[in-house]
């Protein structure tokens, strides 16, 4: 019986020290690293400049007087520069009439570039891919892009693969949240993502203004990005995953009709970008906040603002002179930096008003905007490659990343750098003159006039 006994208890020891251990290793791969990430930069070939912004504008015949100023004074108030990138299609004059091959032919020239150097840099092989998710929100052939990508760099057949489309701005960091939930379930992965927007197939060609505004800025863009879970390629990590939140209201049908892909009262499609977007905006990020906060920032900060708010709402207070009107909270003592979505310049100052950021921090994004204008879901990756071109990350440096999407929603996550960074990347060319001092507006000196009609 004693026997018995002491087998029956060193079988449940073994049981137990199998389970924890299978319990701690599952643990150690629940980490996000990303290791590399690339942005693309098309060919000089595709620039947009103020003349052949004003020569797009001209050859819409559909366009009224009123209609044709609408747009120049939208450009001239856009924040965007001459230095950004549109679809050969469009550059050529053939936006009214694009074919499937214009749609594909944009996307390769974004995926294989980004991929190429991605795989470059990082000295890994297509071979070595475990998780490959693409996005793409207006443009999804059959056989899908993520097909296109496996087959010319020859992936395993094993790989799993995503196909993202319709998600909006929003959807490389879904992606991110998607690749992190497959670690979650698998040991030792290497994913890759791929983020981009289609425009070739898209550009709109009526005079609805509410939908000509993506006209103005949405420009061609893209990015790759290399991530794992594996805790022995921690120190080739830029970037450690601290958290990520998703916000879809959706369910309201102002917020999921106030940015949609429709057709006009011509029978043109476009995409529509209605007046209740920015009420939907605010109520996504405010509620995407409200659940963020307190994973990043400290608890002493929640309490101060805690009490600060709980003080102006007793009967007989009222603030003292010269302070704000509301409780704020200090979103820099859980953050070091901000990389925002460069939907417009009225989204970057909004959201920087609401945060309370300074121009340092909202430098990066307008700045990006100015060099990229908005390339949609990859923004935000434009947005973190001036930051380390600049040399402003460095080790243990939080990074908050805030994206918005159609449907209505808003995502955002924290970052951690894990060591200095100073990689110039798609920058290189042109960072030494960033941020100038005075951001020269060339749209305004050609086209200024609408503002004072």
């Amino acid at each position: 019986m004693e026997m018995l006994a002491m087998l029956s208890t060193a079988l449940l020891l073994y049981t137990l020290s199998t389970l924890l251990w299978a319990s701690f290793r599952r643990w150690r791969n629940w980490n996000c690293y990303l290791l590399e990430y690339v942005c693309f930069k098309p060919s000089d070939d595709r620039k947009i400049s103020t003349e052949l912004s004003g020569e797009i504008v001209k050859r819409n015949t559909r366009l009224g007087f009123p209609e044709y100023k609408f747009l120049l004074k939208v450009i001239v108030n856009s924040g965007i520069g001459e230095e950004t990138y549109g679809p050969m299609n469009i550059v050529e004059g053939r936006e009214e009439s694009p074919t499937h091959d214009d749609g594909l032919a944009e996307m390769d020239a974004c995926l294989n570039d980004t991929l190429d150097e991605l795989f470059r840099k990082t000295r890994f092989s297509p071979e070595d891919v475990d998780v490959l998710v693409v996005n793409v929100s207006m443009f999804s052939p059959a056989p899908s892009l993520a097909s296109r990508i496996i087959r010319r760099y020859r992936m395993r057949e094993d790989v799993k693969v995503f196909n993202l489309s319709g998600m909006g701005c929003s959807a490389s960091i879904i992606s991110v949240d998607l690749v992190n939930n497959v670690f979650k379930t698998r040991g030792k992965t290497l994913a890759v993502v791929v983020t981009s927007e289609s425009i070739s197939p898209n550009w709109y060609c009526g005079s609805d203004k509410s939908m000509m505004l993506g006209n103005c800025l949405f420009r061609s863009g893209g990015c790759a990005m290399l991530l794992s879970n594996d805790p022995s390629l921690k120190p080739r990590a830029k970037l450690r995953l601290k958290c990520l939140l998703r916000t879809h209201i959706g369910a309201n049908n102002d917020a999921h009709h106030c940015a949609a892909q429709k057709e006009d009262n011509g029978g043109l499609v476009g995409f529509f970008l209605g007046k209740d977007l920015p009420k939907a905006a605010v109520r996504a990020f405010s509620e995407n906040l409200q659940r963020l906060l307190p994973k990043v920032l400290p608890v002493r900060e929640l309490v101060v603002f805690a009490a600060r708010a709980a003080r102006q709402r007793l009967p007989g207070l009222q603030p003292s002179k010269g302070a704000p009107a509301a409780a704020r909270i200090n979103f820099k003592s859980g953050i070091d930096h901000f990389c925002l979505h460069t939907g417009g310049s009225a989204v970057i100052e909004g959201v920087g008003k609401n945060l309370g950021l300074s121009s340092y921090d909202l430098e990066p994004a307008r700045m990006t905007l100015h060099r990229w204008g908005n390339t949609s879901a990859s923004s935000v990756w434009y947005v973190l490659g001036y930051m380390e071109a600049k040399k402003r990350l460095k080790k243990r440096d939080r990074i908050m990343m805030v994206t918005f999407g159609a449907g209505f929603k808003c995502n955002s996550c924290m970052w951690e750098v894990q060591k200095d960074l100073e990689d110039e990347g798609v920058w290189e060319d042109c960072i030494k003159s960033y941020p100038p001092k005075t951001l020269l507006n060339p749209f305004m000196e050609k086209y200024g006039w609408v503002n004072n009609e």
